[in-house]
């Protein structure tokens, strides 16, 4: 048990990987990491006509603050596997280290930006479909599965077909943001439901 300072019953303090393994099994983390993607979306998808500085400064801070949500979450105790957490965490690295290059150079071109992102969704889709394939503990294993295929579709069509203006791009990537933004929020709840559920049947079984 802990007490309220963050000692648990006189043994010290909490370690700081248990605290972010909760945080991150939460189905509040979750649909935080939803609304992270979902969000920037919307924004873009209503200001589709902003420059292309504006959408390279919305994509990189989604790109940074998902990552953010995917690293906690990979340490969470219901992440499953270790192949599953080292994905986890991959896909966080590999999304912050994007965001960061596309916030240092804002004013690159369509066909970069494009690259990036196409890049980083295909990877991330990729390793995401396959922990749900591979995980087999995994709660909801098809909406995580759902989630990787919208990520490789996202990442394939971004880079399979040029885009040549800030708009095209903006009006692409808003749409996918939100259709992955959905999911994600679909898996947000279905873990609520997951958690309150096994809730109630400890309070049964105690």
């Amino acid at each position: 048990m802990t007490t309220s300072s963050g000692f648990q019953d006189g043994h010290g303090p909490k370690d700081p990987l248990d605290v972010l393994g909760e945080v991150g099994g939460s189905w509040g983390w979750a649909l935080g990491l939803a609304l992270a993607t979902l969000i920037p979306g919307i924004l873009v998808l209503v200001w589709p006509n902003e420059t292309l500085h504006v959408l390279a400064v919305i994509i990189g801070l989604q790109l940074l603050i998902a990552g953010g949500f995917r690293f906690v979450t990979a340490l969470s105790r219901n992440g499953g596997h270790e192949g599953g957490r080292l994905s986890g965490v991959l896909i966080a690295v590999v999304a912050v280290l994007a965001g960061v290059l596309v916030l240092r150079n804002p004013l690159q071109t369509v066909a970069a930006l494009s690259l990036i992102v196409g890049a980083v969704w295909l990877l991330s889709g990729l390793l995401t479909a396959f922990v749900a394939v591979t995980d087999r503990g995994r709660r909801h294993r098809g909406v995580t599965f759902a989630t990787g295929v919208l990520g490789v579709i996202a990442g394939i069509v971004v880079l399979a077909f040029p885009l040549d203006s800030a708009v095209a791009l903006a009006r692409l990537l808003g749409l996918w943001l939100v259709l992955l933004g959905i999911v994600e929020l679909a898996g947000a709840f279905a873990l609520r439901s997951a958690i309150r559920s096994g809730s109630q049947q400890s309070a049964r079984g105690s």
